[in-house]
């Protein structure tokens, strides 16, 4: 295991342009990068505020294999995240061990080979929180290898008598009573065993509680994440007390890069789940419990220059899932001062930029971006150049690169 120091404080945005165009000088643009001091200082931080409690490795917030390596090789980091069956299995003979499927799936060919690879069903555990689930897979069944459950607690708060909902629309699973009967129901049934639970608090680990320039919103989200971390947690304490009258669990996961510091607070947790801290995207600049350094970016090089003030660049419409809006557009980072002309945006295949700082860019020069979000950059690369000091050490293949594309 490797251990890592503590981040160190962040080099001027200016010095790290100069580094990151000085090590990507030889090649030709669209490019995507890591900075790999900025991501061993992430992954150190993450430690850190993880206090002790392994964090399990999101694996669509990075979508490169080497660097999923290379983040589980540090002491504070067990296990993995997955996004889809395949995915999981192609991890799971890749040498990655304990692989937790954290989305409900309807892979039937993929189901076919869990249960027909013994080995391959140690690793992987599965989420379900339905019946139906269970007839999918016993349809599908290739063999009979044990299926490794983990059920999932639905985290939303509730308001107003349940008129009000806060909170992503996952498990129909909400109480310790809805929990335990279906419990009961998976380890009553041939070839099942329930061994975790899962409860994602995506409104209180993936919502900012500083939005620049909005202090009223900012403090409604204080409030309301206040309230929802009191009820999960006495809500979580109590679902894993039933769970443990059905099943020995093996691990009770919980959180994401955005809570989890109050995450491992609770006694019931025994992980919490990260990785887009390690990458930073932009959409984690506005949380004041933390502080990390941007480490995945991308640069696109200038090819036309319309007038002052203005240039274009290749493409860079490279938008991030969720509600559409301009928050997930990427945000136009070195250097700075540079911002989407409001009519077109981040184009398909150019985009114009406006500020001061576009006039002393030439054609060829590179303007770099960060996503909003963290592994879906890697959907639209199919290689990230790895950074240290002003060089390239290393270029290796994302999921795109190594032909994987899961969804």
């Amino acid at each position: 295991m490797v251990i890592l120091d503590a981040p160190a404080t962040a080099p001027a945005p200016v010095s790290d342009r100069l580094r990151y165009d000085r090590a990507t000088a030889h090649l030709d643009g669209p490019v995507a990068v890591v900075d790999l001091a900025a991501f061993d200082a992430n992954a150190a931080d993450l430690v850190r505020r993880a206090g002790g409690k392994p964090i399990r490795l999101a694996s669509k917030s990075v979508r490169c294999r080497a660097l999923l390596e290379r983040a589980l090789a540090v002491d504070g980091f067990l296990g993995v995240m997955s996004f889809t069956l395949d995915e999981s299995l192609w991890l799971a003979r890749t040498g990655i061990r304990d692989v937790l499927l954290a989305y409900p799936s309807a892979d039937r060919a993929g189901f076919a080979e869990l249960t027909a690879d013994p080995e391959a069903a140690r690793e992987i555990t599965v989420v379900l929180d339905d019946p139906a689930q269970l007839d999918l897979i016993d349809a599908a069944r290739g063999g009979d290898a044990e299926v490794r459950v983990c059920l999932e607690l639905d985290t939303s708060l509730h308001l107003l008598g349940g008129r009000v909902r806060v909170g992503a629309r996952r498990s129909p699973l909400r109480t310790p009573e809805d929990l335990g009967a279906f419990a009961e129901l998976v380890q009553r049934r041939r070839g099942f065993r329930v061994v975790g639970l899962m409860a994602y608090e995506g409104h209180v680990a993936g919502v900012g509680d500083r939005v620049p320039g909005r202090p009223v919103r900012s403090q409604l989200i204080r409030l309301m994440q206040a309230k929802s971390r009191t009820e999960l947690a006495e809500r979580r304490a109590a679902a894993v007390r039933r769970l443990r009258q059905v099943a020995d669990l093996e691990f009770v996961n919980g959180g994401g890069t955005g809570s989890v510091e109050s995450t491992v607070a609770e006694r019931a947790v025994t992980e919490v789940a990260a990785g887009s801290g390690l990458y930073l995207p932009q959409l984690f600049d506005n949380y004041r419990s933390f502080r990390g350094r941007p480490a995945a970016l991308f640069g696109q090089p200038v090819v036309r220059r319309p007038g002052l003030g203005v240039v274009t660049v290749l493409g860079g419409g490279y938008p991030a899932s969720g509600a559409a809006g301009p928050d997930r557009s990427p945000v136009p980072y070195l250097p700075a001062g540079l911002r989407y002309d409001p009519t077109e945006g981040a184009g398909e295949v150019q985009t114009p930029l406006l500020g001061s700082a576009a006039d002393d860019l030439l054609i060829g020069d590179r303007v770099w971006f960060r996503h909003a979000k963290a592994g879906e950059l890697c959907e639209r690369f199919a290689e990230l150049h790895l950074i240290e000091g002003d060089r390239i050490v290393r270029t290796v293949p994302t999921y795109r690169g190594e032909g994987k594309t899961f969804l």
